[in-house]
């Protein structure tokens, strides 16, 4: 998973609401599927602007730095193959194999589970190097032996990847060992890295900052703080792109995308789903046209730091979320749009069978619970209405990313609800590179409002929530369970969702999972909310949201008129 991409598990009726707001509009739009089709011809040449929310904070997308999900949208997809990619738009996403393979890989699972790649004898590099076995090894070495690694999920247990010719690599599990989600190795935010040009140097360093080769579509320019350029990669072996560039335009939030789109100084926007947007498209939205992907892969929750006060006991995040109306602060964001119930589940929609959907039902508004958990920890109100326990009273802080408006006022809301329930939350948001970069891997947070993605259309939640993965020294800080989850009972269950190869295992030890990390009360899921792409029509093609890979991930097919 990564951060913040923008949003969490959909109803229909967000779309339905939404297409009667932009019915008005003038604008052409597409409810439901998350993408539109299209019968022009796409020309050749021309350059697109887009606007982009986030800049990431690094290139190296195997390393802790590489949070952003924006980076991944806007440059990893385009410059690095992946062995499998999510393929398709709105709900309708299947793993399929990348271009770099010559066809699926074949899998054995005795005596020791082996999966073998045929590479494309066609894939090579801009420069024209070869893409081999090499490269699949040094991407294995780098994720199971590099420091600070963003997620080692499924290559921890791999015992070794062998060459028998340079276009065949073979993945062999150690004995015991099996990985269900096969198909996220050498894929999502990992791919495959050139062993030719990376082996022997520090990667990160010659990555962080951006690169000058690609083994997809594009080339990637990264000019930090203003913009990510891509240019076609002349020698793909693939099909080249119809575009002569693409530039990602870096703006401050929501707001100022609009703004942009409607001066037409940006050609395409995929705003987070703020108060605002419904407002900016009310207004009218003219040669513009707009689709809606109501089945993500994405949960905006509160994010909370199991390791820190006061949230370091079950008690005390159990009496938070008898401390929060989350329906009514859903009500409050989107009420209009017909949203008005907060989700229950940690699992976004496009995994939905590996989750239990109402595991946090009731989790409802209940101060006589507050009083009931508090009181029984051995918290008493203060003169001043304050839980307090031990001299230390039962205050907190929440960080969340800053120009965002539509979290600014769930923090308010919340900090409200908070008060009357005896609570003292403070508000401190901060820049996403800071926040994801710094804050949150790092432990120094109490509470975190934003939303996690999946990377890979496979189930599991063991990279963020077991207890191996809490970023430690020993493990070199590499572990991506921000929010130092440490439940013994969680742990093989999360585990057989990773390895089990029975589906239907993987599928109750999930459901399981989320009774659990429910009833420890670890995060607390909040609202639903739709991925929105807005685009010009002078942008044409195969256009629309993929919530895996980003809408961009099939760029290299679109065009532009006029």
């Amino acid at each position: 998973m990564k951060y913040s991409r923008n949003a969490v598990v959909r109803t229909l009726a967000v779309v339905a609401a939404l297409g009667l707001v932009l019915a008005a509009c003038g604008s052409s739009s597409k409810k439901g599927t998350g993408s539109t089709p299209t019968t022009v011809t796409v020309p050749t040449g021309g350059t697109l602007t887009i606007g982009a929310e986030q800049e990431p904070d690094c290139f190296d997308w195997i390393g802790s730095c590489a949070g952003s999900s924006w980076g991944e949208w806007m440059a990893e997809v385009n410059t690095i193959p992946f062995a499998f990619v999510a393929a398709g738009v709105g709900p309708n996403l299947t793993n399929t194999p990348g271009p770099v393979l010559a066809g699926a890989p074949t899998v054995a699972t005795s005596p020791v589970q082996t999966i073998t790649y045929k590479i494309n004898p066609a894939a090579h590099w801009s420069d024209n190097v070869a893409i081999t076995c090499d490269d699949f090894v040094y991407t294995n070495d780098q994720q199971q032996n590099s420091k600070d690694i963003y997620d080692r999920t499924g290559y921890v247990d791999i015992a070794s990847v062998t060459c028998p010719d340079p276009k065949t690599a073979v993945v062999k599990y150690k004995p015991g060992k099996t990985f269900a989600s096969y198909q996220q190795l050498f894929s999502g935010t990992v791919g495959i890295l050139p062993s030719h040009i990376l082996k022997g140097k520090d990667r990160t360093a010659a990555m962080k900052d951006g690169y000058t080769w690609s083994g997809g579509p594009w080339v990637a320019k990264w000019t930090k703080g203003d913009s990510i350029t891509l240019t076609p990669n002349a020698n793909y072996w693939g099909t080249k792109p119809k575009l002569a560039k693409v530039v990602f335009k870096v703006l401050a939030d929501t707001s100022a995308e609009f703004q942009a789109f409607k001066s037409g100084q940006v050609q395409m926007i995929y705003p987070q789903p703020q108060i605002d947007v419904v407002d900016a498209i009310g207004q009218g939205l003219p040669s513009s046209k707009t689709v809606y992907n109501s089945k993500t892969a994405s949960v905006e929750a509160l994010w909370i730091n199991n390791q820190r006060p006061p949230f370091d006991t079950v008690a005390v995040r159990q009496a938070l979320a008898y401390a929060i109306d989350r329906d009514a602060i859903v009500n409050r964001l989107f009420g209009k749009l017909g949203v008005t119930k907060a989700v229950n589940s940690l699992n976004p929609y496009v995994v939905a069978d590996y989750s239990n959907p109402d595991a946090w039902s009731k989790y409802k508004l209940d101060l006589n619970q507050v009083s009931t958990l508090m009181t029984g920890a051995g918290w008493a109100k203060g003169s001043d209405g304050i839980w307090a326990k031990g001299g230390q009273k039962a205050a907190f802080t929440i960080n969340s990313t800053t120009n965002n408006k539509r979290r600014e006022l769930t923090e308010t809301v919340i900090q409200q609800q908070l008060k009357a329930a005896g609570f003292d939350m403070k508000i401190s948001n901060q820049k996403s590179g800071d926040l994801f970069g710094k804050t949150l891997p790092q432990g120094n947070y109490q509470l975190a409002l934003f939303a996690n993605n999946l990377t890979t259309l496979a189930p599991g939640e063991c990279n963020i929530f077991c207890s191996v993965n809490i970023p430690t020294a020993a493990n070199g800080n590499s572990g991506n369970n921000w929010y130092r989850v440490n439940v013994p009972e969680l742990d093989p269950l999360l585990q057989s969702v990773d390895s089990s190869l029975n589906d239907q295992t993987r599928k109750d030890d999930a459901k399981k999972a989320d009774d659990i990390l429910a009833t420890n009360q670890v995060t607390l899921p909040l609202d639903p909310l739709p991925d929105i792409l807005i685009w010009s029509n002078s942008v044409v093609g195969p256009i629309g949201d993929n919530s895996i890979m980003g809408p961009f991930w099939n760029i290299a097919e679109w065009g532009v008129t006029g």
